[in-house]
């Protein structure tokens, strides 16, 4: 089975277009949401984020995972891929 991944992100910026490139690089398919100045949705995210309102934000099965780094620290624990493998 598959995870359900969700990404938050700006168009242009660097740390979403690095997250979703990792995502991709282990071919994982998910869902983005873009929202490029759209305060409404950015509050939504902010709500599931715990308050973090910084982009990416990324969701695993609806789990928090949290922002780019998060996502490149979790795969250099090798604690990436079994989230993603649930």
């Amino acid at each position: 089975m598959t995870a359900k991944v969700e990404i938050y992100t700006w168009s242009s910026c660097p740390f979403c277009i690095r997250a979703k490139a990792l995502l991709n690089k282990k071919g994982i398919e998910f869902t983005e949401y873009c929202i490029d100045g759209d305060e409404t949705a950015r509050g939504k995210m902010s709500e599931r984020a715990k308050g973090r309102r910084s982009l990416p934000q990324i969701f695993i099965n609806e789990e928090h995972i949290g922002g780019c780094d998060d996502l490149y620290a979790l795969d250099g624990r090798q604690q990436l891929d079994p989230l993603l493998n649930r």
